[in-house]
């Protein structure tokens, strides 16, 4: 038996589309252990119907077990707590995809190095910027090279803190990506390399003043903005609350602001104006998670 815990994920953290995404201390756990015949999903104190070829922790663990030629009958997977909420841009699809991976791993005995299991990862999600920091924790900067994952930890100053403010509503991630232009042009593509570059070099050496100018984005934000009822008051009102930046994690519809720790009231103040504008919006303020997939045996 095989206990699997996977960290949220943030992407793309302004303009680090498709290739910046940081762990969150949000997770969603699994618990799976092989049987003698067929395969039984248990929902603790969910009521979910999900058919099992749509099931990513199912679909995940059988094609690494298929894939290296492992004979199995069939598996219990239970469902222990789902606390990633879905289509909500905070990777629950990258952790289902992780536990499976992570759990067929642990099956095989883990003969699967870090880099194989980002790479199978990348290769069922699309993109790695969601699971490769669920599957190493951190904040990370990922790329495809020659059909391999690149990928290189930022340093994260240890006073800030991620406001994760998630609505009632969902956003998709092929509705995110169908309002956005099919090209750019040369200068929105120099705006959001500059902004990217300095960016992970302002977490790296803590120049947190400068981070709020550099989450600014011409790729998918200004497109994705439409789908997100409320973003431009919020991300005011963020701004006035004293937070360092703002930005839509992921595909949306959460958005994140970023705070310094010493900004006590921060949380306090900007709960009670969520709960003064549409689109039931919860509040919680996460830390980084620093260590990605976690397996206990």
């Amino acid at each position: 038996m095989f206990n699997i815990k996977v960290p949220a994920t943030t992407a793309n953290m302004g303009p680090g589309f498709d290739a910046l995404g940081m762990a969150l201390n949000m997770y969603n756990e699994v618990e799976i252990q092989e049987q003698e015949d067929g395969v039984e999903v248990i929902w603790d104190g969910m009521d979910v119907d999900l058919p099992l070829e749509e099931n990513l922790i199912y679909t995940s663990l059988v094609l690494v077990l298929d894939r290296y030629g492992y004979e199995y009958k069939g598996f219990k997977i239970r469902m222990k707590d789902c606390s990633i909420p879905l289509s909500r841009g905070l990777g629950s699809s990258a952790s289902a995809i992780v536990a499976g991976i992570a759990a067929a791993n642990a099956i095989m005995g883990g003969k699967l190095s870090e880099d194989e299991i980002i790479n199978i990862a990348t290769e069922i999600e699309g993109h790695p910027d969601n699971v490769v920091p669920a599957i190493t924790g951190g904040m990370v900067v990922s790329l495809s090279n020659e059909g391999k994952v690149v990928h290189s930890k930022i340093d994260v100053p240890e006073n800030l803190k991620f406001a994760v403010m998630i609505p009632s509503f969902k956003v998709s991630t092929e509705e995110a990506r169908g309002v956005m232009p099919k090209s750019y042009g040369k200068s929105e593509c120099i705006f959001n390399i500059s902004r990217v570059a300095m960016l992970v070099n302002a977490f790296n050496k803590g120049e947190i003043e400068k981070i709020r100018c550099c989450t600014k984005d011409m790729i998918h934000q200004p497109y994705r903005k439409t789908l997100i009822h409320g973003i431009d008051d919020i991300f005011k009102k963020s701004e006035e609350l004293g937070a360092v930046a703002e930005f839509i994690s992921g595909s949306g519809s959460t958005l994140i602001s970023v705070v310094e720790s010493q900004n006590t009231g921060f949380e306090k103040n900007m709960r009670e104006f969520l709960e003064g504008i549409e689109g039931g919006w919860q509040i919680k303020m996460l830390e980084m998670d620093a260590h990605g997939v976690r397996i206990d045996i």
